[in-house]
């Protein structure tokens, strides 16, 4: 071989590895797609404000005792970990990221740089909290991951609210509706949501093309889809809460009790009563039977994961309670997440004074 073909040679190795290196550089900062009917939380968490979402044998949520900063763990509670510190809600999780809404900047260690003023907005990271990108900067109402997108309930104080969604790479980014649509509930690529202006009918919008359609002429209230049922809060009727049925047209109450808000999760639904002299958190079947009394008093943002059902009082960010999702009515306090939040909170600087 001559010289001059040995250079050749080298030049088209070199050439190949260059390629190569950029092919590699390009797929590893590419963001795999999902499934298209990827869901990133249940509609009933994230009614209740999003705090906890359970994704591949892990729970991540906001910690209500450390400003609700981002922290995971195992579904018993064990292995509590801080991933970041900006208070946190509408947690969605897929695949090797976590997507969610934060209204208050980190302390500049966990996110990486720029994270000590990171604003309000909805941000993606990995799922230990790091490589944290945001997606848009505004303040949200509610967001839930459809697919490769997050649709999201966006407030502007000059324009008011709207419905915007981004790919979860942040590429296409766009308002699909300038109307109070909330997106929490999506099922089969379709998101089911109350009329919020001039009725309070079901409806449905096809992610696929972003068009609205009429369910159901009904009048109700943060519709739950599940199993072939609408669950929801009725208008009209002291907003108790019913169950419809999209193939018989049925309705069925569930209650006659008034309630504030409400959580489905497998064959349970849990539900706050609104009540001037015995107010309580109770549960029951989803067809209405077996219910029975959690905790009397007032509560609020009722998540759940498959192990346990976390809520505090109204007005009160702590303690945190909790009892089993399916077990007999235990309620406890979330005192891991306490005893986290004290692990991880810094220590006090020494001053300077002898």
């Amino acid at each position: 071989m001559t010289s001059s073909q040995k250079n050749i040679l080298v030049l088209s190795i070199s050439g190949v590895i260059l390629i190569a290196i950029f092919v590699g550089v390009l797929l590893s900062g590419r963001i795999p797609m999902n499934d298209e009917f990827t869901v990133g939380n249940t509609p009933g968490n994230l009614n209740n404000g999003g705090y906890f979402c359970e994704a591949d044998g892990k729970v991540y949520f906001a910690n209500a005792y450390d400003n609700f900063a981002l922290y995971s763990m195992n579904p018993d509670e064990s292995e509590l970990t801080k991933l970041n510190s900006g208070a946190v809600s509408s947690i969605n999780a897929a695949g090797k990221y976590l997507y969610y809404a934060q209204v208050s900047g980190g302390d500049g260690e966990e996110g990486g740089i720029g994270s000590a003023v990171r604003m309000a907005g909805i941000y993606r990271s990995n799922l230990k909290g790091k490589s944290v990108v945001g997606l848009d900067r505004c303040d949200i109402v509610s967001m839930q991951l459809c697919g490769n997108y997050l649709y999201y309930e966006k407030y502007d104080k000059q324009v008011g609210t709207s419905l915007d969604k981004v790919r979860i790479d942040k590429k296409d980014r766009q308002t699909v509706a300038e109307a109070i649509i909330n997106p929490n509930c999506f099922v089969n690529g379709r998101i089911y949501y109350n009329g919020a202006a001039e009725d309070h009918y079901l409806y449905a919008l096809d992610v696929s093309s972003d068009q609205e359609s009429v369910v159901w002429r009904g009048n109700l209230w943060n519709p739950i889809v599940q199993d072939g049922y609408v669950y929801y809060m009725d208008v009209p009727e002291n907003y108790r809460l019913c169950r419809y049925n999209l193939s018989s047209n049925v309705v069925e109450v569930l209650t006659n009790d008034r309630i504030d808000m409400f959580n489905v999760y497998g064959n349970y639904i849990y539900y706050q009563v609104s009540s001037s002299d015995s107010p309580a958190l109770k549960r029951m079947l989803t067809d209405g039977s077996s219910q029975e009394i959690i905790r009397e008093g007032v509560y609020q943002n009722i998540n759940i994961t498959s192990q346990y059902v976390y809520f505090n009082a109204f007005h009160e960010d702590t303690p945190v309670y909790k009892t089993y999702t399916y077990g007999p009515v235990n309620v406890t306090t979330f005192d891991a997440a306490r005893e986290a939040a004290l692990a991880n909170a810094k220590p006090e600087k020494k001053s300077d004074e002898t």
